[in-house]
């Protein structure tokens, strides 16, 4: 396809609603986005119920928006692209059922796009992004994983945790904390104010060779140490809690760069807007001879500009669905196939 094709990115994977579009010459036109933060936190958490009414009453609307802040028509979108998987399958089913629809109303391709290749490919977006090939990691409430990228679907997974992703950590262990929802930055915040000497965590599986990741190990700790300290130590848990984490995955990137001999490293995912793990990461990429990249803040969590962009890259190479509305809850980004 032509590189003057526009594309429509539909993201509905859990929380978030997103809605973005992506020109092949003229880059991002808008993107839009529709938190569920406010819905969710008298729960404590995602209710996925709640999670696909509410992308139902936002995802159109978010669409006529889009569409305003980039002065187009939707005569002008030549393909669709949606969230497929992984994510939370009824939350899922909204974007592929809308984007599917509008892609066959309007007589152009449609493309489901895997949620983890978004974030992925995120730092492309920025002014300055990474070549191939390079080593990601990938960080967010659901994914811990490190990951070497030759190219658009060319991936190989090396490392992932085997029971919670760091950023569920971070949330379970907010909770016991007393801290709202999202529990991630609320606990950042609260860390901002906490010793960094008075308790130290224990680095997960540092001590052995090999790329995996745990951390639940990390908030039973946590529990732990404030049981015999009581609430007043939160701040100070939080830090370590915090420290220990981000330097688990700053031991494990400075591994993966020093097997793969590669100088680029990615990170994206929600987790990837900490602030402290920025810092370490650069200061790792830094002694080995590397150059770190991220995306903005604001395309760290879920959005549609991933989705756009990513989608833009597979409809260009040719590559569409069927007509089919297709979603997958899980689904091995390894898997991929190059378009």
């Amino acid at each position: 396809m032509s590189d003057q094709l526009l594309v429509l990115g539909i993201e509905t994977s859990c929380d978030e609603t997103g809605v973005a579009l992506y020109h092949g010459e003229r880059g991002l036109l808008a993107h839009v986005l529709h938190s569920q933060v406010q819905l969710h936190a008298e729960y404590g958490g995602v209710v996925p119920e709640l999670a696909s009414r509410d992308h139902v009453r936002r995802v159109l609307p978010l669409l006529h928006e889009c569409l305003g802040q980039a002065g187009v028509q939707r005569e002008d979108i030549g393909g669709v692209a949606y969230t497929a998987g992984p994510g939370l399958i009824g939350a899922l089913l909204v974007g592929a059922a809308v984007g599917r629809s509008l892609a066959f109303a309007w007589g152009v391709p449609a493309v489901g796009v895997h949620h983890m290749e978004g974030h992925l490919l995120a730092p492309m977006l920025e002014p300055e992004p990474p070549a191939f090939p390079f080593a990601a990691l990938l960080v967010s409430g659901g994914h811990t994983q490190l990951v070497r990228v030759d190219g658009i679907g060319r991936y190989t997974l090396l490392g992932e945790s085997l029971d919670d992703a760091a950023g569920e950590a971070f949330d379970k262990t907010a909770k016991l904390l007393g801290l709202g929802y999202p529990g991630g930055p609320a606990l950042a915040q609260l860390a901002q104010q906490g010793d960094p000497a008075r308790f130290s965590f224990p680095r997960p599986m540092t001590d052995r060779p090999g790329l995996d990741f745990s951390f639940s190990g990390l908030k039973t700790y946590a529990l732990t140490t404030l049981q015999q300290h009581g609430l007043e130590a939160s701040a100070d848990i939080a830090r370590a809690f915090e420290d220990a984490v981000v330097d688990t995955l700053a031991i494990k990137c400075r591994r993966v760069l020093k097997q793969t001999r590669l100088k680029r490293l990615v990170m994206a995912g929600g987790v990837s807007a900490n602030r402290r793990l920025r810092a370490k990461l650069a200061e790792i990429a830094a002694e080995e001879g590397a150059q770190v990249y991220y995306p903005r803040p604001e395309f760290c969590t879920d959005n549609g500009a991933m989705i756009a962009y990513a989608g833009w890259l597979r409809l260009h190479a040719g590559q569409h669905e069927p007509l089919a509305i297709r979603a997958q809850p899980r689904w091995p980004m390894e898997t991929l196939a190059a378009p």
